[in-house]
């Protein structure tokens, strides 16, 4: 099931679960389900990574010509995921979406070319698994602050209890960015 959000472009996907006494089976992701829903993403890179409670990644984006769409998921533990629009252009600019993604409610999350993306992990630990239309450049690396108020983000969590990269508590608030203008693919 394909979940429009109150931001353009930001798609939740539940995907359908069959379940018995042994356990259950879903596709996380079929081309050609997504393609009937409108989303033609063709994803070249999976990444994965492992974090403990309250560690904060992000929010993060690439430029152009670098730019990426991710479809995100929990495959363990429980975080709040954050979309961010930075498309110059938008009637949502500056604007966010949260979610809760979990092992337990198997949503999964399409942010597409032109959001920042970050998450707070609020379980022990949380697996985040993510598929990315386009490859990843260390040189068109970007991002935004985390604490930004201009985004007033609730991220569910004290300030102490956040385990924040430094190069993360060093990123640009979104005034100062660089604007993200190519929204145009993908």
């Amino acid at each position: 099931m394909f979940e429009q959000t109150e931001i353009p472009g930001l798609i939740i996907f539940t995907p359908r679960i069959f379940g018995d006494k042994r356990g259950y089976f879903f596709e996380s992701y079929n081309q050609n389900l997504f393609k009937q829903a409108g989303i033609h993403n063709e994803f070249v890179q999976d990444n994965q990574s492992k974090s403990s409670f309250g560690v904060l990644r992000g929010l993060h984006y690439q430029r152009p010509p670098f730019a990426q769409a991710k479809l995100v998921r929990v495959t363990q533990g429980k975080v709040l995921d954050v979309a961010v629009d930075i498309r110059e252009n938008s009637p949502t600019f500056g604007q966010h979406h949260s979610i809760i993604l979990s092992d337990e409610n198997n949503k999964q999350f399409l942010i597409p070319r032109g959001f920042a993306h970050g998450f707070l992990v609020l379980s022990e630990t949380a697996i985040f698994q993510y598929k990315c239309d386009n490859f990843y450049s260390a040189e068109h690396d970007a991002g935004i602050r985390f604490d930004d108020p201009r985004l007033n983000i609730d991220w569910g969590l004290k300030k102490e209890e956040l385990l924040v990269s430094e190069k993360d508590s060093n990123l640009p608030f979104l005034g100062d960015h660089i604007k993200f203008i190519d929204n145009t693919k993908k």
